[in-house]
């Protein structure tokens, strides 16, 4: 079961690698949303900033932990909940937490809200009522980070100070109508290295050499006749011609332009993008990903069942289909529905897509790489680090977080959540960082072949390496900018391509494989393979 061949190489190739090029917004970890500079570095206010876990209670039920950010001042919060002691919380009044309160704070959680005087003032307003530690309010869902003025030369700040986010002020003010809440303050330290940065990057690096080495494991002699046969898709299976397998050659001019239409599509996402939208998005995408996983069960199914005698069934719209084609479209379907109804959970990834998008688009040669690459390589750069600039805020982010799609965001990420955090959270990676990078693998792949290479003279096997110190590199580059996204292709790119390039000189081989065409290729092993 599958749709007609001039649809479904349009639609399965052009418009995955559209959406995933917009999508390939690198490998990015839950956000810990402060913002502002560190502040003037004075020897009473140059404390790390730090995540907060905040365990509340009401009327001795616990609740759900809320998050906030230490201050640069003020006394340091234990890394463990059992070192710290729950306290009673009580709002400042008046509410600003800018003058003696008239509540009574002694040895409670002090809460105030930001604005009208500096946060040291707040801090030490709540310090001389008694409090035992104070909490600031948010105007909004980020995390601001308290620092000091240049004036703040001496402090004396003996308690903690923590910034929460408007949400969890919100929901706290709510829960003291009238209630008796209490506070444990602590501050955990996230690991170095997670788990599912491990699994995250064997998924990606396991995409890719799976994409390139399907056609020799999913396939053999007349597998590709016997798919047809079994889908009944293409009167013509068999024939061997591009257009029969459905391949896409990507050529320098369709590089260029590709590139231009997805950052063109982008900034339309980032001004008009809303849940109905995104909506739209994933039902396509659901399409997409039923074709690709249909492709890539019935590809080894049709290796398996050369001889098997086939029923066929006679549909609307699809006419004659297998009843194993039908089966297996069936059981895609209500994958693909499924996926839909848990978009979010941490299972949620699009691998058959990604290997299918592989198989039938081609790189013919380095030249189309280059263009290709490095105008991805731009692309990722420019809407991550440089659109602020423009727009105040990262495109690439700010779309793939879905922050104008109330909550829902486009269905291009795998997603691996955290398995040793405290913060919980996840790490991601855009489909295009896999798939601009795996199209210049599978090249490599199909000419190490051509010419017979072993994999230590040839240039899979090193291109895989490429790729796999890239993510590795990608991550560091996230470690060291505590968390914010990163342009994964500018790591992988030099990685990979770099390491074509560089191989190609020292080899002498730079310009056959600037100008490499499969079809020359082809012609000359059929003739060397007569003679």
């Amino acid at each position: 079961m599958s749709f007609p061949p001039g649809i479904r190489r349009r639609f399965v190739v052009s418009f995955p690698l559209l959406l995933l090029v917009t999508s390939s917004f690198a490998v990015v970890a839950t956000a810990d949303g402060a913002s502002q500079d560190d502040g003037p570095e004075l020897p009473a206010c140059n404390n790390p900033f730090k995540l907060v876990k905040v365990k509340i209670w009401v009327d001795g039920v616990e609740g759900e932990d809320l998050s906030g950010i230490t201050a640069s001042f003020g006394a340091s919060l234990p890394e463990e909940a059992n070192k710290s002691s729950k306290l009673p919380t009580v709002f400042s009044n008046p509410l600003n937490g800018c003058s003696n309160s008239s509540s009574k704070l002694t040895g409670s959680v002090a809460l105030s809200i930001r604005g009208d005087c500096d946060f040291v003032t707040k801090a030490k307003v709540a310090q001389s009522g008694g409090a035992s530690a104070l909490l600031v309010i948010n105007d909004n869902e980020e995390l601001y980070k308290m620092v000091c003025s240049e004036n703040d030369t001496s402090l004396n700040i003996s308690i903690p100070v923590v910034m929460i986010p408007k949400s969890a002020g919100d929901a706290i003010n709510k829960s003291m109508e009238e209630k008796h809440v209490e506070f444990l303050l602590y501050a955990p330290t996230r690991p170095i290295v997670d788990f599912s940065v491990i699994f995250l990057w064997a998924l990606a690096v396991g995409t890719i050499v799976t994409a390139s080495l399907w056609q020799e494991f999913g396939t053999s002699e007349n597998s590709d006749e016997r798919y047809n046969e079994l889908s009944k898709e293409s009167p013509n299976a068999g024939t061997g011609d591009d257009d029969d397998k459905e391949i896409l050659d990507i050529s320098v001019k369709g590089a260029i332009v590709f590139v231009i239409t997805a950052s063109t599509f982008l900034v339309l996402l980032y001004f008009f993008m809303s849940a109905w939208f995104v909506w739209l998005l994933i039902v396509l995408f659901c399409i997409g990903g039923v074709q690709g996983m249909h492709t890539c069960i019935m590809t080894p199914i049709a290796r398996k069942c050369r001889n098997c005698p086939q029923k066929t069934l006679n549909l609307p719209l699809f006419g004659e289909v297998s009843i194993v084609s039908f089966v297996v479209a069936l059981c895609c379907l209500i994958f693909a529905v499924v996926w839909a109804v848990n978009r979010r959970e941490s299972y949620s990834w699009g691998i058959c897509l990604m290997i299918t998008v592989l198989q039938l688009a081609r790189l013919p040669n380095i030249k189309v790489a280059t263009v290709l690459l490095c105008c991805a390589f731009v692309y990722d750069i420019f809407w991550v680090f440089l659109s602020p600039l423009i727009f105040h805020q990262s495109v690439m982010i700010v779309v793939a977080r879905g922050d104008n799609s109330g909550g829902e965001s486009i269905p291009m990420l795998l997603r691996v959540p955290r398995a040793f955090d405290p913060w919980g959270g996840y790490d991601m990676i855009g489909f295009g960082d896999i798939l601009f990078p795996g199209l210049l693998v599978a090249f490599a792949f199909r000419y190490d072949k051509a010419y017979k290479k072993h994999l230590a003279s040839g240039y899979f096997l090193w291109l895989i390496i490429g790729y796999g110190f890239g993510l590795l590199f990608t991550y560091l580059g996230l470690y060291l900018m505590n968390g914010h996204g990163q342009p994964a292709l500018l790591y992988l790119v030099p990685c990979t391509l770099g390491v074509t390039v560089i191989l190609g000189l020292v080899r002498g081989e730079l310009k056959e494989l600037w100008n490499y065409s499969p079809e020359l290729s082809s012609a000359t092993t059929n003739l060397t393979g007569e003679a």
